[in-house]
């Protein structure tokens, strides 16, 4: 999210931008998987503001603001997702927000955090039925952390186009065997083909994914899966690499909310 625009976009007056209201389509055909490199000792400033600053503002400019975690492994990352209905709602979207008053207030402070912030995957979902819930409100400012709920992404990469043979290994074998851990399958996404239309934001390019978003009630029941899971998905059609992301939300993240509703002992 948080770089500086180019000047041909900054350009732009924000007054010829109109204000979108929040898609009324809950189902995000497009989302950004965004990870950010942040300077030591400073993701709580980041998150802080970013909770404070800009979800209301990113939501009013037609974003669909769906998690923000921090990273179980890397101290100094922060990882976050947002989505879009479809790309051209994407483009639009960025151009108003990024040319809007919270950005512009806020962006130094929020630049000023960060390392690195073009570690950005873009996705969307393997079919409708797949993408994630975003129903829910997000928490309103000063909401509690889920402090117990973990969020697993796992993502599989291959040197081409995720396959039908793969998607449909994981619903035969994979889905099966992460229910029966007690994780929730919260989607499925692969990789969007689409050309990065709005180029002020960066995502990385030419690569083929399968992401698997997983939620587990609480660190018990996530610590008894992590064991197993790596080594589980590497039964049948094989991804290149392998990559989890183990996180944990932050306050306002709508993912993660609800994991005790789905607790099964």
């Amino acid at each position: 999210m948080l770089d500086t625009l180019s000047p041909a976009v900054d350009r732009v007056p924000h007054h010829r931008m109109p204000v979108a209201p929040f898609p009324e389509a809950r189902v995000p055909g497009v989302i950004e998987l965004r990870q950010y490199t942040l300077h030591p000792g400073r993701r709580d400033e980041l998150i802080t503001l970013f909770e404070r600053e800009f979800i209301e503002t990113q939501e009013a400019a037609g974003m669909m603001l769906l998690g923000q975690f921090r990273d179980l492994d890397e101290p100094d990352r922060f990882v976050w997702l947002r989505g879009f209905a479809d790309m051209a709602t994407r483009r639009d979207a960025l151009a108003r927000f990024y040319q809007g008053p919270a950005w512009r207030a806020h962006r130094d402070a929020a630049n000023a955090t960060m390392i690195d912030s073009d570690n950005v995957l873009l996705l969307r979902p393997v079919v409708a039925a797949t993408a994630l819930d975003v129903s829910a409100p997000s928490p309103a400012s000063g909401a509690a952390a889920p402090e117990q709920a973990r969020i697993v992404i796992c993502l599989h990469y291959f040197d081409a186009p995720v396959s039908a043979e793969w998607l449909a290994h994981f619903e035969q074998i994979q889905r099966p065997w992460l229910e029966g851990m007690h994780a929730r399958v919260l989607a499925t996404l692969v990789t969007e083909s689409a050309a990065n239309d709005y180029p002020a934001l960066p995502v990385r390019e030419g690569e083929h994914v399968f992401a698997c978003v997983l939620q587990f009630a609480d660190e018990a029941t996530h610590e008894r899966c992590d064991r197993q899971l790596q080594a589980a998905w590497r039964i049948g059609a094989q991804p290149h690499r392998t990559e989890l992301l183990r996180l944990v939300p932050t306050a306002r993240s709508r993912i993660g909310r609800d994991a005790a509703a789905h607790t099964e002992d």
